[in-house]
């Protein structure tokens, strides 16, 4: 009798701390940035690197180091995904100029009125600049195209870490489409002799 009372006293000990704990919200499903479906970009060049200029502050205002997907990481996805060497010289140098995101706090109403209302709480400015450019083997620029794209987006007061993450996520996507589009019409006109 006396081992069936310990028995049951330590399932109620052992049961108590779930009843306090509570399950945190399952992280969103992002979908992976990818850009092979489009097709290579082949290039007479026999190699090809990425120079990356912006070296990333990792402290507010700049927020761009919480993104699922830094514009930064989509920048260089979009060169593996994208760009091939497919000649015996020259180097093609694809450089990313500014991938930063900038985080503002916006007033919010008080009183009456503020009770009453969701406010955005925070404004989000993007910036992804990036560059491509073919150098002969001694060194001189033989091409050069830039593309640059710019997103702001607001967030509610009451906005969710899953919601922000979505809105993170979408705003990389933005950039990246646009920066995609700039670089492939530039990529057509100025790099004709060099595509094979």
């Amino acid at each position: 009798m006396l081992s069936r009372r310990w028995l049951l006293a330590i399932a109620a000990v052992a049961v108590l701390p779930l009843g306090a704990c509570q399950v945190p919200a399952p992280a969103p499903t992002l979908p992976e940035l990818t850009y092979a479906h489009l097709g290579p970009i082949r290039l007479d060049v026999a190699r090809i690197e990425i120079v990356d200029d912006y070296l990333p502050p990792l402290r507010r205002p700049n927020v761009e180091h919480e993104f699922p997907i830094p514009p930064a990481d989509a920048a260089r996805r979009w060169v593996n995904d994208r760009l091939q060497a497919a000649g015996r010289q020259r180097t093609a140098r694809f450089f990313i100029r500014t991938a930063a995101v900038v985080e503002t706090k916006l007033d919010r109403r008080g009183g009456l009125a503020g009770a009453f209302t969701t406010d955005q709480s925070e404004r989000y400015n993007a910036t992804l600049e990036v560059a491509l450019e073919i150098r002969s083997e001694s060194g001189q620029r033989e091409a050069y195209v830039e593309a640059r794209s710019e997103n702001t987006r607001t967030v509610s007061e009451k906005a969710s870490i899953n919601d922000r993450e979505r809105v993170y996520f979408e705003m990389t996507e933005f950039l990246m489409k646009a920066v995609n589009a700039e670089l492939e019409a530039q990529i057509n006109q100025h790099f004709g002799r060099f595509r094979r």
